[in-house]
């Protein structure tokens, strides 16, 4: 068992509907020493990648790609989920659904901030269907970037996401695999990597 699944272990906790908990340490209050710890994973995971830039999705993945970035030594950018008065220019964009808030947000990122040169690794906090992610990659495919890979904290092994995306040929790393969860037993089982 590996450092995050010790963790999700001890602090996770596991509702109906296939939803793992984990806001007290990973996606709302941060334990800012398992993020180290998990930019660091990440870095050694892609050591091998030429990464210019590191992409993410607002909001819960911007903490967590800020410290990839840092062991990378280059920016982070994240889509954001709305037009605000500041964004000036022209966007990519691209319709994701959330499997956790059960709704579609169109997402964009200004073209002034990827384009054909950049190398990206996309990171998120959570994979069940894909969609984030697959929104990402289009975002990054109409910027003509390369992507280097995606990194994902918890993949939810039992949902189609992971498959779908390894299936696109990308390499795809997880930290810890979710292959099943008991809400009522409030128990967690790992997939052995």
């Amino acid at each position: 068992m590996n450092f995050l699944e010790e963790r999700i272990i001890k602090d996770g906790i596991v509702k109906e509907g296939n939803v793992l908990k984990v806001d007290s340490f990973l996606n709302h209050q941060m334990d800012i020493a398992l993020i180290e710890e998990i930019g660091r994973e990440f870095k050694r995971r892609f050591a091998d990648k030429n990464v210019t830039k590191v992409l993410t999705i607002e909001a819960s993945g911007i903490g967590i790609a800020a410290f990839v970035a840092k062991e990378f030594g280059v920016p982070m950018v994240f889509a954001k989920k709305s037009k605000s008065l500041n964004i000036a220019g022209e966007m990519y964009e691209a319709e994701v659904e959330s499997f956790t808030h059960k709704n579609k947000n169109k997402v964009i990122v200004s073209k002034r901030f990827l384009n054909e040169n950049d190398r990206l690794l996309i990171i998120d906090d959570f994979l069940a269907n894909g969609c984030a992610l697959q929104g990402l990659i289009s975002i990054a495919q109409e910027a003509g970037a390369k992507i280097e890979g995606l990194g994902i904290v918890i993949e939810k092994g039992f949902q189609y996401g992971g498959q779908a995306i390894r299936n696109m040929g990308y390499q795809l790393e997880s930290l810890a695999i979710v292959e099943s969860m008991d809400a009522e037993k409030g128990t967690i089982v790992f997939r052995e990597q």
